[in-house]
């Protein structure tokens, strides 16, 4: 806790351009929390190579993108604190420590695990994919933050979180509170396809697309796949164009819309450039500001480097309660 805020710790795996899905799942839900609590968030590039080691060339790229969208979207590096895991090594030394308390069957039953496993067709996992949870832990009790944001799949992992931290304070001493989980609402974002909206899908809208660019994804975009004719009425709800009116057009907008989908007063067309007429005033600014902060990638990894600096005082103020538990050494 720092100047009386509570402390909130998230982290993303740098995999690339951001998403629409992204931005609406967490990133926007992050720049409203510098408002009231004292905000770490970081890079997992370690994490990042759970699933692909592989292409690890790519990561120091993927940053760059990645913090030009988080400053782009909001993020301030005045409020909250944008650091990096791999330049802090006392996360691996905790997560060692964690290792040698956690049981495995706690890893076997986090549910994405298995999911992960099955989606990616892995025949035999790596320690580091079944030991993901745990460094994660490492990462949020490294801060002590009292509030990690996370949809609802991810809850699991917040409260093995909480099991680690009540096993290391009974073997060793308490050093550890138990974060807990602040559940982010993420709105239903489809791909252009219709399917969830995912790198993996090619059918993402990235908050560096130019508006050209959006407008060329959005109108050719899936909808109602009962409405093949103009002519024919439409049902916006089940229509994933809607589900993006939901989220960026206003009420009148999108009941009158909704009325000339159901009428078939006005073709799908028409319905898509109201939407785009609100999504552009939405993300130019972030495409812009993006963009500002692209030109200047040194600014970002001076950016990261002062997060770090903060990131590693409290660090190793941390790993000095748990060197004075844990005695290893006369």
């Amino acid at each position: 806790m720092t100047g009386g805020r509570e402390r909130v710790l998230s982290g993303m795996r740098p995999t690339g351009n951001l998403h629409l899905g992204n931005h609406l799942g967490a990133l926007d839900n992050w720049v409203r929390l510098q408002d009231t609590y004292d905000c770490f968030f970081f890079v997992a590039n370690w994490h990042a190579l759970t699933t692909g080691p592989e292409r690890v060339h790519e990561v120091p790229r993927h940053t760059i993108e990645m913090l030009a969208d988080w400053l782009g979207a909001g993020l301030d590096p005045d409020r909250s604190t944008l650091f990096v895991q791999s330049w802090l090594p006392a996360h691996a030394e905790l997560h060692l420590l964690f290792s040698m308390i956690t049981p495995v069957a706690w890893l076997e039953r986090v549910p994405t695990y298995k999911e992960m496993v099955e989606q990616l067709g892995i025949a035999s996992p790596s320690y580091g994919l079944l030991g993901y949870p745990l460094l994660q832990a490492a990462d949020i009790l490294m801060y002590k933050a009292q509030w990690v944001p996370v949809g609802a799949d991810q809850v699991p992992h917040v409260e093995l979180t909480r099991e680690v931290a009540r096993r290391f304070n009974n073997e060793f001493g308490p050093v550890f509170p138990e974060p807990q989980a602040k559940l982010t609402e993420i709105p239903k974002v489809p791909g252009t396809d219709g399917r969830k909206m995912s790198k993996s899908y090619d059918n993402a809208i990235y908050l560096s697309d130019s508006a050209e660019t959006l407008r060329a994804k959005i109108r050719p975009m899936v909808t109602d796949p009962a409405r093949k004719r103009r002519t024919d009425a439409g049902n916006p709800d089940v229509c994933p164009v809607f589900d993006l009116h939901r989220i960026f057009t206003p009420e009148a907008d999108r009941a009158w819309a909704a009325t000339g989908c159901r009428t078939a007063g006005i073709g799908c067309l028409d319905c898509k450039d109201v939407l785009l007429r609100h999504m552009e005033p939405a993300l130019g600014p972030i495409r812009e500001r993006r963009q500002t902060y692209v030109e200047k990638p040194d600014l970002i990894v001076d950016i990261l480097r002062a997060g770090t600096g903060r990131a590693r005082a409290v660090s190793e103020a941390t790993m000095a309660e748990v060197h004075r538990v844990v005695t290893l050494t006369p």
